[in-house]
């Protein structure tokens, strides 16, 4: 683009992030410079200076200034340009769609395909979405997975939509469930993981690993479910409750039970004899509040191939996970570190999609930190019980007799 222009801000645009719009209409502008236009005033929002976290409201004027750079080719600049669309990639967007509504697109992301572009990345999931519609038309990304992970991968149609989705996995209302080929068996059936994480330099690439606070480290929390053992291998069912970087793949690890194929944080002894050096990690389902109404739109994703392959090789049944995923809710429901605001509303319906029916408890998620009931041992000395003001007794007997009715 050369020359100044002024674009207005549209009405699907309202309370966007300035960085998440130039995101949006320039993909191609690095955060870098993007924060070297900002500091030197060049771009403006009505005419005034703005920065990155500045959000946008409709018909606000955003003055661009030539985001051309001469002499600073993308061959100069050592970077690879972005490979075209191909009517293969097209196709292969378009098969792998498993539920789409005028708000949201849900697809089987299949692995291999990286979601952003990064470091030699020239083919990528979001370059690729104009498959799905040109320019202001194009869905938007509100989460990610890792390159060599499968499964299921949420696209906003909307502004409106990426706002709210984005909300529901801000605030934890997101229930997602993975399922993992994992060598060796955990020492329990069934726990919580709960070990910080902060990103490792090294001449690797992207990795993560344990670290304390003092040292950058971000809480990190993951649930897991034994469902069948066959060998020197192990299926687990996971629900991450935290997003950090290669979560999963590090908390795995860390168990002494790396994911099946991640050499990268379990070396050789991820790769048993026989098997390819494929990443055994799928996001099986996604349960959330739907942007439109708030009901759970919850959808699933069968296996990528090379992973059914390894189901039926070991003879594992799918339907066995179901009991899994019920007893793996039931243990969160009741531990005192179970997230809040997590659990959907009882009335509301619940919009099913996928390749299995849901399940019988198919609205139960993630519940409230559970409150005492008078039946359970408080761990506090049997006596005569504290008296509280008879007003105050009264106030609370009664908002709860309502309650049960």
């Amino acid at each position: 683009m050369s020359g100044v222009v002024t674009i207005l801000v549209e009405s699907d645009e309202g309370d966007l992030r300035l960085d998440r719009w130039f995101k949006q209409r320039f993909p191609a502008l690095g955060h870098g410079r993007l924060e070297r236009l900002l500091r030197t005033g060049q771009i403006r929002i009505d005419g005034r200076r703005a920065k990155s976290g500045t959000r946008l409201a409709p018909g606000q004027a955003v003055r661009v200034p030539p985001l051309d750079e001469p002499g600073t080719s993308p061959a100069k600049r050592g970077a690879r340009p972005v490979s075209p669309v191909s009517e293969s990639d097209i196709r292969l967007l378009r098969e792998a769609v498993l539920h789409e509504d005028d708000w949201v697109i849900a697809m089987n992301k299949p692995p291999g395909l990286a979601v952003q572009g990064g470091s030699g990345q020239t083919r990528y999931l979001d370059a690729m979405l104009g498959a799905f519609g040109e320019g202001g038309d194009a869905p938007r990304l509100v989460h990610r997975l890792d390159k060599d992970t499968s499964g299921v991968l949420l696209l906003a149609k909307s502004a409106a939509a990426a706002r709210a989705l984005t909300a529901s996995f801000k605030s934890r209302r997101a229930q997602k469930v993975y399922w993992a080929l994992v060598t060796g068996t955990p020492a329990e059936s069934r726990g919580m993981i709960d070990l910080a994480l902060a990103k490792q330099p090294g001449p690797g690439g992207e990795k993560v690993g344990a670290a304390g606070e003092d040292e950058g480290g971000k809480p990190a929390q993951t649930l897991f479910q034994v469902v069948e053992k066959r060998r020197a291998l192990t299926w687990l069912v996971l629900m991450p409750l935290t997003g950090r970087t290669h979560q999963l793949r590090a908390h795995c690890a860390a168990m002494g039970t790396p994911i099946a194929g991640d050499g990268k944080y379990g070396g050789r002894h991820a790769i048993p004899e026989g098997m390819t050096a494929e990443l055994m990690l799928h996001a099986r389902e996604i349960a959330l509040p739907h942007p439109d109404d708030g009901t759970t739109l919850r959808v699933t994703a069968p296996l990528p191939p090379h992973m059914e392959a390894a189901w039926r090789r070991l003879g594992f049944d799918e339907r066995k996970s179901e009991r899994a995923l019920t007893e793996l809710l039931n243990f969160a429901e009741g531990r005192a570190h179970s997230p809040s605001g997590t659990k959907p509303k009882a009335k509301k319906a619940d919009r099913r999609t996928g390749t299995k029916p849901a399940r019988h408890r198919a609205q139960k998620s993630l519940a409230k930190r559970p409150k005492k009931s008078p039946g359970k041992p408080s761990g506090k000395p049997v006596g005569k019980p504290r008296q509280k003001p008879a007003r105050k007794q009264t106030s609370k007997s009664i908002r709860g007799a309502k309650r049960r009715r």
